[in-house]
């Protein structure tokens, strides 16, 4: 494949260098000289310095019909231009267009029919995250998978949970009327594929299956689950900030804290019952004067990372419950005390996956990357009757011949989620959630879901 990528941030870097180390051909285009050089001393790819969206760039860059435009620069209005003009006068096969905020989406038409192929957001992506995490407390990571119908689950077990130190079998007795199902466990940060008679064991990292109404009831089992939150303190009224506060304030008491006196003004106009302050998150006088102590979930939300985590090591230190932020640089993610920083959420690590997904050959509607340097992922596909998949068709679905660190986690037929049956007669068309535990061989996975 020919991938062709705008922009050498932490988003193309990213995408590049997993595009590369999976051999696809791959050039990147950035004006920063030194972040390519350093992308070309340690991957096998491409450079050209230069303007994302000048028509000579992307000439000099190889744009032609058999390429993949991914357009991923931190300038909107560039990556636009940029697909409009890769595909009027090179004719790329496609576009992929990031695009920071909502304020295009709904005129991408404006640019020309099937210019733009696809319009990522990732802050939609994020918001809808921080909202899950803090509808569900006792949880450290949520992704949907069947049109939502089924979430994948990280939570920490605690000593207090009900299903620590006994086997991971004992879940059926404690809940027999809830269906979920544990693909892996990251025990000292190595995954394994658990079996029933598998230990659960105080700070293991546990990945689960289940419904959104059954998430709170599988949590129970491995932590305390926290009291119902009620107070939530935002640092930051940006776009994520504010649509986080207009999904949220009908149901909790929220208030933002914003530096901006012009931004302050917008956003008391914009939202009804959100409290609105003007000031800094790391301001220590501030946060005690609007009873920290008090607060249940402390979101640090700005575009600085540094910010975000001071102001989170404030927060805990004064007395928060729970604080999330936001990270744009992962490298952070791994690094962070969990002490002080109950979970990073990377913006980064949902662009990529975003825009993988619309890269494969293959029948996937969602593929999600959970841990970006260890390979683990999850990815969702429709089986298609092609030379890997015929002779296991009428066989049970334990007889597909996955790659080492997999398992079928769970198998989607007519609307109807069936939780690791392996025993299940696989038919054309049944939808499969892969579990990825670690690097493993991405093309036999896709391979099951090429249509011939």
């Amino acid at each position: 494949m020919k991938v062709l990528i705008l922009g050498a941030g932490r988003v193309g870097s990213s995408l590049a260098t997993t595009l590369s180390k999976e051999n696809h051909e791959v050039n990147i285009v950035d004006i920063n000289k030194d972040k390519l050089i350093k992308l070309q001393e340690e991957y096998d790819l491409a450079t050209v310095i230069g303007h994302a969206s000048y028509p000579k760039t992307l000439q000099r860059a190889g744009a032609d019909s058999d390429t993949i435009l991914l357009a991923v620069t931190s300038s909107d209005e560039c990556n636009l231009a940029a697909c409009q003009i890769a595909k009027v006068k090179f004719k790329v096969q496609k576009t992929i267009c990031r695009l920071s905020g909502s304020s295009y989406l709904g005129s991408l038409d404006a640019f020309g029919d099937g210019n733009i192929d696809i319009a990522i957001g990732p802050e939609n992506e994020v918001t809808n995250h921080l909202v899950d995490l803090i509808k569900h407390p006792g949880a450290d990571q949520i992704e949907s998978f069947a049109n939502g119908a089924l979430k994948v689950v990280s939570v920490k077990a605690k000593k207090d949970g009900m299903l620590v130190n006994r086997e991971l079998k004992s879940i059926k007795s404690d809940m027999p009327d809830t269906e979920t199902f544990v693909p892996a466990i990251y025990r000292k940060n190595k995954p394994f594929i658990p079996n029933g008679k598998t230990i659960i064991k105080e700070n293991d990292e546990i990945y689960f299956l289940a419904a959104e109404s059954d998430i709170d009831k599988v949590v129970q089992e491995m932590r305390l689950q926290e009291e119902s939150f009620s107070r939530i303190m935002i640092i930051g009224g940006g776009r994520i900030g504010f649509a986080l506060a207009q999904s949220l304030e009908n149901e909790y008491k929220i208030k933002i804290i914003e530096s901006n006196q012009d931004r302050c003004e917008h956003l008391s106009r914009e939202l009804n019952r959100t409290i609105v302050l003007k000031g800094g998150g790391s301001d220590e006088e501030l946060l005690k004067n609007e009873n920290i102590e008090n607060i249940d979930i402390f979101c640090a939300l700005t575009n600085d990372d540094e910010t975000n985590i001071m102001s989170a090591f404030l927060a805990k230190k004064l007395g928060a419950k729970k604080t999330i932020i936001i990270v744009n640089n992962y490298s952070y993610i791994n690094v962070l005390p969990k002490n002080f920083v109950d979970i990073a959420l990377s913006p980064q690590r949902l662009t990529v996956s975003m825009v993988l997904q619309h890269l494969t050959r293959a029948d996937v509607p969602q593929e999600v990357i959970l841990k970006m340097e260890s390979g683990a992922e999850v990815i969702e596909g429709v089986i298609h009757k092609n030379k890997f998949t015929e002779s296991f068709f009428n066989k049970p679905v334990s007889d597909l011949p996955l790659p080492e660190n997999c398992i079928t986690a769970a198998l989607i037929r007519s609307g109807k989620t069936y939780l690791h049956s392996t025993d299940l007669l696989l038919q054309p068309g049944d939808s499969l959630i892969i579990f990825v535990s670690g690097k493993t061989n991405k093309t036999k996975i896709e391979n099951l879901f090429v249509e011939d």
